[in-house]
């Protein structure tokens, strides 16, 4: 079930008071996907969760997600409760095992991109740029073949510049040739064939 992006932003207001009636530590949560689309004013379309792909610490360095602090967890879990939204309304899945983006590796630049906003004395969310969406929403399309993914990535309208940068990052993460036969054959079906001798 997909939901306004309202709803996760009274989420994400209202997670930042639990935390600060748990006294919990503070957090900076790096967020992608359909919620950073929409609160950068990307795109206007429901979304389904709030997907963490990085944190940061004190210093501003970027951390693995995985796993959650178990105070966050547990203050988003009374969130999902008060508004009624799934369990894992909040979760690390773009970077959770050992096949997640933030182990296999961010793209160039990625932290100097984000968008930070604040939602109280206890919650900071970057939200990522539009040409890491394109990077990401590759990928993902790939991937999960005839997904949102691939119409969330044609609504950015990359260049062909953006999405040949995307091709080179998403093969460090996979550079298997059954990869590169699944890239050419998703650029011929949704309009990007002209590229296919350039990947």
């Amino acid at each position: 079930m997909s939901y306004p992006y309202e709803q996760f932003d009274k989420a994400l207001k209202l997670l930042n008071g639990r935390l600060v009636v748990a006294e919990a530590p503070s957090y900076n949560l790096v967020v992608c996907g359909g919620t950073a689309l929409i609160a950068t004013a990307l795109m206007d379309r429901a979304t389904r969760d709030v997907d963490i792909v990085a944190m940061a610490n004190e210093r501003g360095d970027l951390i693995d997600p995985e796993p959650l602090p178990v105070p966050l967890m547990k203050a988003a879990r009374e969130v999902a409760e008060d508004l009624r939204l799934p369990e894992d309304w909040l979760n690390n899945g773009p970077s959770s095992g050992e096949g997640g983006i933030f182990r296999l590796g961010l793209p160039q630049g990625f932290a100097n991109r984000l968008r930070w906003r604040k939602f109280g004395e206890k919650l900071t969310v970057a939200f990522i740029s539009r040409i890491d969406q394109i990077f990401f929403k590759l990928y993902a399309a790939v991937d999960q073949f005839g997904s949102y993914h691939a119409t969330d990535l044609q609504a950015l309208k990359p260049t062909d510049d953006e999405l040949l940068a995307a091709v080179a990052w998403t093969r460090t993460h996979d550079p298997s040739p059954g990869y590169m036969e699944s890239l050419k054959m998703f650029f011929s079906e949704f309009g990007y064939g002209h590229l296919i001798e350039r990947i």
